[in-house]
């Protein structure tokens, strides 16, 4: 049998259940209920270095994706970070990216930790935008949310007891 490769579709079943996407997956192409997909994470070439950034007088820009451009997008929005450059900052935070259901919400019900959002460009489309701010001299700070899932997508239950019943919450049950 050949390895996977960049692309190839899978996923788990337990216990003779339903395929289920990679709760690590780093791609999830059909959104949080469907296959995972491999990401060569190699395969892209960066053309600019990480900035030599300060915290102490730093610009933060807070971006949410899906509303900062028509397109809702990576590339849109990685097309307009000379415009934020010219304004003085030097770093943009990116709210968000984990997969979601739908195209738009601001991404707080996200699952997959390791993934991005395929609506708005997925793996490849975050790295164009990294590159891109790098070459800018900007960084680039993740708004992430590991202390909740959404309920559409996290299959965590199916997999191990990661959650109590201790707390109430209306996150991260399923």
């Amino acid at each position: 049998m050949a390895p996977a490769g960049d692309g190839d579709r899978y996923g788990f079943a337990v216990d003779d259940g339903p395929v289920l996407p990679d709760p690590r997956s780093r791609r999830l192409p059909d959104g949080p209920d469907g296959r995972s997909a491999v990401v060569d994470h190699s395969a892209y070439a960066w053309r600019n270095g990480s900035p030599k950034l300060r915290l102490r007088g730093a610009v933060l820009y807070e971006l949410h994706v899906g509303t900062f451009t028509p397109e809702g997008t990576l590339d849109a929005a990685a097309g307009r970070l000379g415009e934020l450059a010219g304004l003085g900052i030097t770093h943009v935070e990116l709210m968000p990216l984990c997969p979601f259901p739908g195209t738009w919400g601001w991404g707080y019900d996200g699952v997959a930790p390791w993934a991005v959002h395929e609506p708005y460009g997925g793996p490849e489309a975050l790295k164009r935008f990294v590159d891109a701010a790098h070459g800018l001299g900007m960084g680039v700070v993740l708004d992430v949310v590991h202390n909740h899932l959404g309920p559409s997508g996290n299959y965590l239950p199916v997999f191990g007891p990661y959650f109590t019943d201790a707390h109430h919450t209306p996150w991260a049950r399923r």
